[in-house]
């Protein structure tokens, strides 16, 4: 392991602590605002509801990009091996735990706004279980690229970048729309 490679994985080692301690922490509160059940609590998780599904979509977007790029590199060359930093890194430490931050709040919000009525939420939930098939695919594709294992073309990537993209348009939709209603 060179120098550069272990200071990256060192690197990446504080980073994800960190991102998992951020989230311990607002678990946490969030358990404790969940008990006390202030009048201020639905607009909070609302807002932490869409900074999580903000970087999640990012993440979403972007990997996906990464991956056009990947393909194209020679495996094993410095390129290859700068892209799976970045890859396993922004599944990591951003796309996984802003997932699971999107789901929870998300069903909270459900729950305690709509208690879960609504042709409208159930399409919206039906798209996000959709996203996160996506995220699936695109962590176990993040693993086979560091195994040198990619099956997909740049080209296949570039048309695979379009699937968030249509399934966040259909959330947008449920939310501001809610045609169902």
């Amino acid at each position: 392991m060179t120098h550069d490679s272990a200071t990256s994985a060192v690197e990446g080692s504080k980073a994800s602590a960190k991102a998992y301690l951020s989230i311990s922490i607002v678990v946490a509160l969030a358990g404790a605002a969940w008990w006390f059940d202030p009048d201020w609590l639905y607009g909070w998780i609302k807002v932490l509801h869409v900074v999580a599904v903000i970087s999640w979509m990012v993440g979403l977007f972007y990997l996906p990009r990464l991956f056009v790029y990947h393909a194209d590199a020679a495996t094993g060359s410095e390129p290859a091996v700068t892209f799976e930093v970045m890859e396993q890194r922004l599944v990591k430490v951003i796309m996984t735990p802003a997932m699971m931050v999107s789901w929870v709040t998300g069903l909270w919000l459900a729950w305690s706004g709509f208690g879960f009525l609504g042709i409208w939420l159930w399409v919206k939930l039906a798209a996000v279980v959709g996203l996160t098939v996506f995220h699936v695919l695109l962590s176990r594709s993040a693993r086979r690229f560091a195994k040198g294992e990619n099956a997909w073309t740049a080209r296949q990537w570039r048309m695979a970048n379009e699937i968030p993209t249509v399934l966040m348009i259909v959330v947008v939709i449920m939310v501001i729309i809610k045609p169902f209603a």
